[in-house]
Parts: C-alpha cells; sequence; structure tokens
C-alpha cells in the first residue's frame, strides 16, 4: 500500500523533477543565445508579454504586414515587362514549360499576354510603378521594393502558410508569433499581437496568424472592424465590473495552483488572456472611436469613401473600400498605444479572369489608404520604428489563364511561384531602393534573388534578432521561423 509520502515522491519525480530538468536547459539555451529570455526583462514575471529586449539593437519596433491573400501580378503594378508586351500571343518554348506544374493553365494552348499597365518612374529615386498606384507612387522614396522574390508553393493556403510561418504546412507560429514571442508588447490594455480584416474570407484563415506550438498568448487576436472589436467582450447585463473582477480573481487564483503543479505555460497564457480581457472592455472601445480623429486625417485614408459602382470581382463586398480605409487607420492606432504585430488581410487579389477589372478594384481600395498610413506614421514620428510590408503569397503568371483551352473575353493570370514583388517601408529600410530583378518576361530572378526564409530572416535581424538563434524548444526539437533555412539581405537595411 502507497503512503501519503511515497505518493508526493513519486509525483515529484515524474513532474516536479522533469520540469526542473525542462527549466536547467532552458537556463543553458538561454545562456548560449539560443532562447528567447521569457522574463520580459524582470525576474519571475508573471506576464507573457512583458516587453524584452533583444539580443541586437533593433531598428524596427513593430510591424504592420498587409497580406492581399490571392496574390497581387507583379508585372501589372510593381515590375514593367516592355518586352512581354512585345511578344503578346506568342507562345513560350516548350522546354520552358515542360516541367512546370500550373493550378489551371493548358500548357498546349498557352500564350504570354502583355500588360495594359502605363509605368512610371517615380520620386527621385526613380521606382517605377504602375499606373494603378498613383497615391503610393508619391511615398516611393520611402518605399523598398523587392522585385526577385520567390516561394516554394504554388497553391494559396500552403503558398499563404509559408509566407505568414516559414514552410508550407500546418502548425508553425506566424512571423507575428515569433515576434510577439520574442519581444512582448509594450501595449499592456491590447493584445500584443492584432489582425483586422476586409472583404471575404481568405483560404488561409485563421492559420495565416496561429501561434502553431508557442502558448496561445503569442496567437494574433481577430478584431472586428465595426461594432463591439471582439465578440463577447462586453460583460452581460445584470453583471458589474465589481461582480466580474471578483470571479476572475477567483479563476487566477485557482489557475495560478494549477500553474504551480503543472508548469505548463499554457496556463500562464490562459491566466494572462482573462487579465488581458478585462482591461480589454475599456481599452478596445476607445481604440475604435475614430472621432478623436480630425476629419483631415479620415480623409487622407479615405475612410468615408463610397464603395464604386460598377467595379467589383473576387475582392468586392459590402464597404470594402471603408472597411480596409479604417482597418490602415486602426493599424496605425494600435503601433500608437504599443502593439507589436498587426496583420491587415484583404481577400481576394486572386485574378484568373479579367485582371486589369480585377486589379483596379482591389488598388483602388489600397492604394490611397496604404499611401497614407506611410505618410502618417511618417509625420507622426513613427516611420522609422514601425515596418510596414505588403506581401502577397506569390505572383501571376505572364501566361494568359486558358483554363479550359480557351481564351477568355476577359484574361486573367495563374499562379506563378517562381517570381513575384514585395514591398516595404520604415522599421529600418533602405528607403527608395529597388532591389532584385527577373527576366524580360518577369518569368524568374536574374539578379539577386530573395527566397521567403531570406526575407522573414532579414525582418528578425530588423527587430535585433539572429534568425538563427531564436528558437523555441519543442518535442525535443530546437525549432525556428527559418528552420528551412535563409540569409539576411543585408542590401535591404538602411
Amino acid at each position: 500500500m502507497n503512503t501519503p509520502i511515497d505518493l508526493f515522491r513519486r509525483q515529484f519525480f515524474t513532474s516536479s523533477a522533469s520540469g526542473l530538468g525542462m527549466l536547467a536547459l532552458a537556463s543553458l539555451l538561454r545562456g548560449d543565445g539560443l532562447l528567447a529570455d521569457d522574463s520580459g526583462g524582470q525576474p519571475n514575471s508573471p506576464n507573457p508579454l512583458a516587453p524584452k529586449a533583444p539580443p541586437f539593437a533593433p531598428k524596427a519596433k513593430n510591424c504592420i504586414f498587409f497580406l492581399p491573400e490571392g496574390a497581387p501580378s507583379h508585372i501589372d503594378l510593381f515590375d514593367p515587362k516592355p518586352k512581354l508586351k512585345e511578344l503578346h500571343e506568342q507562345k513560350l518554348p516548350e522546354e520552358m514549360t515542360k516541367n512546370v506544374r500550373f493550378a489551371f493553365i493548358k500548357k498546349e494552348t498557352a500564350v504570354l499576354w502583355g500588360s495594359n499597365a502605363k509605368f512610371a518612374k517615380q520620386g527621385q529615386c526613380g521606382m517605377e510603378l504602375s499606373h494603378w498606384l498613383p497615391n503610393l507612387g508619391k511615398q516611393a522614396d520611402d518605399i523598398c521594393l523587392i522585385r526577385s522574390m520567390h516561394t516554394d508553393a504554388f497553391n494559396h493556403h500552403p503558398a499563404q502558410l509559408m509566407m505568414m510561418s516559414g514552410v508550407p504546412r500546418f502548425g508553425r507560429p506566424s512571423l507575428g508569433s515569433w515576434l510577439t514571442y520574442g519581444l512582448g508588447s509594450e501595449s499592456e490594455n491590447l493584445p500584443g499581437y492584432v489582425v483586422l480584416t476586409a472583404g471575404r474570407g481568405g483560404s488561409g484563415g485563421v492559420s495565416n496568424w496561429s501561434s502553431g506550438f508557442m502558448p496561445s498568448t503569442y496567437q494574433g487576436v481577430l478584431f472586428r472592424g465595426q461594432g463591439d472589436p471582439i465578440l463577447n467582450l462586453a460583460n452581460p447585463p445584470g453583471v458589474t465590473p465589481e461582480m466580474q473582477k471578483s470571479g476572475l480573481d477567483a479563476i487566477a487564483s485557482l489557475n495560478r495552483r494549477h500553474l504551480e503543479d503543472l508548469q505548463d505555460p499554457e496556463i500562464a497564457s490562459r491566466i494572462a488572456s482573462y487579465e488581458l480581457a478585462f482591461r480589454m472592455q475599456s481599452a478596445a472601445p476607445e481604440l475604435v472611436d475614430l472621432s478623436q480623429e480630425s476629419q483631415t486625417t479620415l480623409d487622407m485614408y479615405g475612410v468615408n469613401r463610397p464603395e464604386p459602382k460598377g467595379k467589383g470581382g473576387r475582392g468586392a463586398g459590402a464597404d470594402v473600400y471603408k472597411r480596409f480605409a479604417t482597418n490602415c487607420l486602426l493599424a496605425r492606432r494600435l503601433v500608437e498605444r504599443g502593439v507589436r504585430f498587426v496583420t491587415m488581410v484583404h481577400a481576394s487579389w486572386d485574378a484568373h479572369s479579367d485582371i486589369d477589372g480585377e486589379l483596379d478594384y482591389c488598388t483602388g481600395m489600397a492604394d490611397q489608404p496604404l499611401a497614407a498610413l506611410i505618410q502618417d506614421l511618417k509625420q507622426r514620428g513613427l516611420l522609422d520604428s514601425t515596418l510596414l510590408v505588403f506581401a502577397g503569397e506569390f505572383g501571376r503568371t505572364p501566361l494568359a489563364e486558358n483554363r479550359n483551352g480557351q481564351m477568355p473575353a476577359k484574361v486573367g493570370r495563374d499562379h506563378h511561384p517562381f517570381a513575384f514583388s514585395v514591398w516595404m517601408a520604415g522599421g529600418g529600410v533602405k528607403p527608395g531602393l529597388t532591389y532584385g530583378k527577373t527576366d524580360e518576361l518577369g518569368w524568374a530572378p536574374v539578379e539577386n534573388p530573395v527566397h521567403i526564409n531570406d526575407f522573414h530572416a532579414t525582418i528578425l535581424r530588423l527587430f535585433g534578432f539572429d534568425h538563427k538563434q531564436l528558437a523555441v524548444n519543442y518535442k525535443g526539437l530546437s525549432m525556428r521561423l527559418t528552420d528551412q533555412g535563409g540569409k539576411v539581405v543585408s542590401e535591404l537595411i538602411g
């Protein structure tokens, strides 16, 4: 028969001892710089989102990452190809496509398709941008444009996972989760990682802002653009703040006892989430109250723009123009309040048909508010410390899509992982730089190729991390954002 002392001894060696071993291992790994410091810069800090200092001097403190789900066409927006126009409706040599996998194109009848975009040099830097981006063109001297991106996935969901988490698979933390894990958050009353959406839902959905194998504290929190920012945030009728606080204190006490027994970081996340939700009840409504903003600011972002008539497509919907402009303004308000990472999402830029009409709608939605966001951050002294990113999951083919072997009346472009463009602004990147080059058709990089893992390594460096050192121990493995490889592209850093 087991005595209480025997049971306690057994419990100690099966739980506490292993916990002590893990703590010792974590201490050694941190000493070697292989794990981020979880203490938040304070001994025994109970808050997993407490601010932390990175190993190196950072150039960026906050990030606003816009994911135009569906993948914008690089050759119609960012990468002019006059030769493609010369070869309009001609076939590619068979050796160029025989080992290439397309999502929908039928190789036998596929032809090259020149762009109707009109490109012009913008700013003192002379960056060439499409006529569909007139407002961003005025901010060209603050933009760092990469024309030589490439990825490993050619379908939307795996490609979005790769752009946001470094691999085309489920279960990995997103870039926002990594930065929130490594740096914590300077906001006490809002989540460290916030997600804002406009338009229809994208194929990647919640997986694009998942915390993967990290505690849920580091997952993106989806905010709504109207009404209560988060569902069920307000108290039910009859529940006073005092009653709620008393209940939360009792739950927190039980959770802390459970945490002491199990040392499970997810319990610490639960405690922090309850406490944060209580503080958010006043902070979140204030955040979305745009009456504090001047009319000049609202007009600059285009918050009150009507939805255009006679335009539409995959990205259209009720008040999408208004919602996206509002999201851009909310993103600025979030980083002002110390939120570490903001993901903005709009779907869809997936122009399988009517490339001109689809781009006309989507760029009309995004161009003015994004340019305003750059300008607004700059005039408030926030652009130097805030990294703004525009990055879809891949590009579009220089071939016209002929899904059924026939050319449609309004031509679109298929998925193209071999080359695409992204841009960044602020946060320590080199302004006015056009980096990398694709061939005459926009098919593949021919100068300075940048893989998504290189892109992530560079972003981590801007925030003060060596991408080879920022890691999480998961099931005995040291896991990184750039597990597949990657190198810092130092030419992009100012």
